[in-house]
């Protein structure tokens, strides 16, 4: 076998064939190492699928450029479905990621998606993109590891739209609509677009997008008829959309008044955690805040996704402040106001979609 496995001077188009070749050389308990210009996720889903042999992985750095990632290999699944554990990943890679898996799965495929949070957004955006044809079962909840077992059950309904993920709201809880699809958004390429289809166009959607994002997106309505209305938002520059805004550009964090509330109690450096554990110490470090306390995270990188998904869960006492954005190093005040109902990161409306 071979220690180290570089596809970077490779095709792309060899890429599935070489890591196959290497890993039908593996022995069980045996590993080497990946280096590549991409992620090779759903190459090794795939080689789980279609030799039945159980595969382990990790990337060295989740967000250095090459990826190095150590592959092990372990003995036959045994009818048992192959998993892939993106909690090493960055939220926007880990929906590519599942995405393109998912897209290639055949009729009674499937895999075990392991996440450090309830993976609920992906149960929609799946079901939006392909129909009816998502078995989703949890088999763990809850302490930093999430089990979900996915099956497509048939074939995808085709789709010739250039988007890169599309929701249908009408079938997403009222609770969940407006903090799912912002968190999508929020992992948008520049020139991305996510469409929504609704009953009606969603106006009080389209206002909050205004209010956070300011002119950094373009709002479509593509198609609009009774019960059915098509809209395309469209990241139309590399503006920072992760950051709520208002009309006027400025970002909406805890107001001072938020601040001088929030007892800060303790500071949580996540930086020389592994990806993985850093969503959980949050997390729990949350958990245990009492009503007006808080505390400073430190991280290595903007850690924006993580507030979406703090606003998806979280109550309205949820509160977040950068106190410094500087390469290598950010920080962030996360506490919980005494007047949740003056939630610091804007209005969430009441209207019906």
């Amino acid at each position: 076998m071979t220690d180290k496995l570089d596809l970077r001077d490779r095709p792309e188009e060899d890429h599935r064939t070489q890591l196959f070749n290497t890993l039908d050389e593996t022995e069980p308990g045996d590993d080497f190492e990946v280096v590549a210009e991409d992620d090779i996720d759903t190459h090794l889903v795939r080689y789980q699928i279609e030799y039945d042999r159980v595969i382990e992985w990790e990337y060295a750095d989740p967000d250095a450029e090459p990826r190095e990632v150590r592959v092990a290999v372990g003995e036959p699944l045994d009818d048992a479905l192959g998993a892939i554990d993106v909690r090493d990943l960055k939220p926007q890679r880990r929906h590519e990621a599942l995405l393109e898996i998912f897209d290639e799965l055949g009729v009674g495929e499937g895999f075990v998606l392991v996440n450090d949070h309830d993976p609920k957004p992906l149960y929609h955006e799946l079901k939006s993109m392909h129909g009816e044809v998502v078995d989703w079962e949890y088999r763990s909840r809850g302490s930093g590891e999430w089990r979900v077992e996915i099956i497509k059950t048939g074939d995808s309904e085709a789709t010739d739209e250039d988007i890169v993920t599309r929701y249908d709201v009408r079938d997403i809880p009222k609770e969940e609509r407006h903090p799912t699809i912002h968190h999508r958004y929020g992992m948008l390429p520049e020139g991305g677009t996510l469409e929504l289809i609704a009953p009606h166009e969603p106006k009080p959607l389209h206002q909050e997008f205004r209010q956070r994002y300011g002119d950094s997106f373009v709002w479509e309505v593509v198609e609009s008829e009774p019960g059915r209305c098509r809209v395309q938002i469209t990241n139309s520059d590399s503006t920072d959309k992760n950051t709520n805004r208002t009309d006027s550009g400025d970002d909406v964090t805890a107001s001072p008044s938020d601040e001088e509330r929030i007892e800060i109690v303790e500071e949580h450096d996540v930086r020389d955690l592994p990806p993985a554990q850093r969503h959980e110490r949050v997390y729990k470090a949350y958990d245990e805040l009492e009503t007006g306390t808080g505390f400073v995270l430190v991280n290595d990188h903007d850690p924006k996704p993580l507030y979406h998904q703090f606003e998806a869960e979280a109550g309205p006492e949820f509160r977040w402040a950068y106190r410094q954005r500087e390469p290598g190093e950010f920080r962030v005040l996360i506490g919980k106001a005494e007047n949740p109902t003056d939630s610091g990161s804007g209005e969430k409306s009441e209207t019906p979609f």
